[in-house]
């Protein structure tokens, strides 16, 4: 049976690459950007699109796990959102099915539950959050440390929001997760090369 991993993470804990370093170190594939651009294939959506709608909790009165049957008018944009959120599961159900994998995000802890993944939440505090960004820096911004801790606290609410939405779950509720690493000290190659060795034991 294949071994899933699925890391949630905090924006800026260094989450995305401890999952990259984690599969390397296991030899499990990895999938993260990979699932957006299926997703636009199979929908004719454009990348980032799919990656808006799937960053974002829709306007809506219920949840998306319930489906269809409470509402009573046509709302084209739930029915998007919906129709991203179904690829989403057949997409993850294939790669889970494929090999032993690392997925991040995309509430695969959830999707495939019953899978039995291994769920890993990654955390840190807000300093050690702001110095990963200013490293990586990816939009080349120029922010004062208040406005990014802004950004931060932005990017990690809609990621709760739409997590909540997809599931009826709390998002970063340590009762869902298996394993929750606080990346504040060390480094993520360390930290996942420690973890990598607990699997290899087990």
């Amino acid at each position: 049976m294949n071994q899933i991993i699925t890391i949630s993470r905090e924006f800026g804990s260094g989450g995305r690459e401890f999952g990259r370093r984690l599969s390397e170190n296991l030899g499990f594939a990895y999938y993260d950007q990979e699932i957006v651009q299926e997703i636009a294939k199979r929908t004719e959506l454009s990348e980032r699109y799919v990656q808006q709608v799937m960053g974002h909790r829709p306007i809506s009165s219920y949840p998306i796990h319930i489906g269809r049957s409470f509402r009573m008018m046509a709302d084209p944009h739930l029915d998007q959102s919906q129709n991203i959120y179904r690829e989403q599961c057949n997409i993850l159900r294939e790669m889970a099915a494929k090999s032993s994998c690392v997925i991040v995000g995309r509430c695969a802890d959830y999707i495939l539950q019953e899978e039995d993944p291994f769920r890993i939440f990654v955390y840190a505090d807000m300093p050690s959050k702001v110095t990963r960004c200013r490293e990586k820096n990816y939009e080349k911004e120029e922010l004062t440390d208040r406005e990014l801790e802004r950004r931060i606290n932005a990017v990690n609410r809609r990621r709760a929001d739409y997590y909540e939405y997809c599931t009826g779950q709390k998002w970063g509720d340590r009762i869902h997760y298996d394993l929750c690493i606080n990346t504040t000290q060390g480094t993520v190659k360390g930290i996942a090369a420690a973890v990598a060795r607990l699997f290899l034991t087990q």
